[in-house]
């Protein structure tokens, strides 16, 4: 069983950064490849990046390339999401996920665990 707790959202203008943290419980949090995904009003969840379970691959949606980078501390048992040059439309929940494999999985039914979201609105 993994919990996790997501933090660091927020109210950002456009062009801003936020950077945000995903705490797990749990002494597995290692064995999981992790991700993040977000959905905005009227949208269905979409992925937004992921990391594999030591840390050494990642891949990220072609909307957020670039501009987002996800990282884990598996000693911390914590995973980010740096959000460089935000923009209006990445306004939405975002959501920190673990996958039931250790390597990169951007489709969300392989996601088993969730957090709560965390709201990130960024304002023109």
């Amino acid at each position: 069983q993994v919990q996790l707790v997501e933090s660091g959202g927020g109210l950002v203008q456009a062009g801003g950064s936020l950077r945000l943290s995903c705490a797990a419980s749990g002494r597995t949090f290692s064995s999981y490849a992790m991700g993040w995904f977000r959905q905005a009003p009227g949208k269905e969840r979409e992925f937004v990046a992921a990391i594999s379970w030591s840390g050494g691959s990642t891949s990220s949606a072609d909307s957020v390339k670039g501009r987002f980078t996800i990282s884990r501390d598996n000693a911390k048992n914590t995973v980010y999401l740096q959000m460089n040059s935000l923009k209006l439309e990445d306004t939405a929940v975002y959501y920190c996920a673990a996958s039931v494999t250790r390597y990169i999985a951007t489709n969300v039914n392989l996601y088993k665990y969730w957090g709560q979201g965390t709201q990130v609105t960024v304002s023109s």
